[in-house]
């Protein structure tokens, strides 16, 4: 049997590549680059949920990481790529009120927020340093997503910012919450109705009438329907 506290070490190692992550979602430029760091991203969440498996035993946990890795990992990112291909947007250079390097240091603010703030909620309760940070974790990956909405300006990367914040949450919830596996169901559902209607929404950003409509009619031929 493997040790817990090799495994512990092995998902504090993690947070750090999760905030990485982050970081990368925010400060990138490529949509495809912003596209991978969230599939890495998904996928270190679903690391993080099997190690918890291997620890606890919870049955939950390993049908969280499968769920998390087919969806996010596989499905999500699969989906985007291909609208990213098909309206052929390959960089998201406009920002909203903040820039790369702004948005780096608020975040590094985030984090110590969410570290200070948990520690006066969590203070005197029985959580251990593992599930402690893993809570400020899944609260800083949750304010940083937000940022990435509140910054970007394209729907996609929009998106990619709302879709980390809901790791963020999933990452929370591993920690300090039990959420039942149909809900996780639901939020998946949520999610790829998100990435349909990103779909419809995206292809008319930033576009002239004409621009709009032969995008829309490669969608249609794409999805098999007709344009006129």
């Amino acid at each position: 049997m493997i040790d817990p506290l090799f495994l512990e070490g092995i998902i504090k190692i993690l947070f750090v590549f999760v905030l990485i992550s982050a970081g990368l979602i925010i400060s990138t430029r490529n949509l495809s680059s912003i596209l991978t760091s969230y599939t890495i991203q998904s996928f270190l969440l679903a690391a993080v949920s099997f190690l918890l498996y291997l620890i606890d035993g919870k049955s939950q946990l390993l049908l969280l990481a499968g769920l998390t890795l087919g969806s996010k990992v596989i499905l999500i990112p699969y989906f985007i790529s291909r609208i990213e291909e098909k309206i052929r947007i390959g960089r998201d250079i406009h920002f909203t009120y903040l820039e790369p390097t702004t948005s780096l240091m608020l975040s590094i603010g985030l984090i110590i927020l969410s570290y200070s703030s948990l520690s006066k909620i969590f203070e005197g309760l029985p959580l251990s340093k593992l599930f402690f940070f893993g809570a400020v974790i899944g609260l800083s990956l949750t304010l940083m997503g937000m940022l990435v909405v509140f910054s970007r300006k394209r729907v996609i990367t929009k998106a990619l910012g709302y879709l980390s914040m809901e790791n963020g949450v999933l990452m929370f919830g591993l920690f300090v919450t039990e959420l039942p596996f149909i809900i996780e169901v639901l939020i998946v559902i949520d999610l790829i109705i998100l990435v349909i209607l990103t779909t419809i929404l995206a292809v008319g950003m930033d576009s002239s009438i004409e621009e709009y409509r032969e995008k829309v009619r490669k969608l249609q031929i794409w999805t098999g329907g007709e344009f006129r």
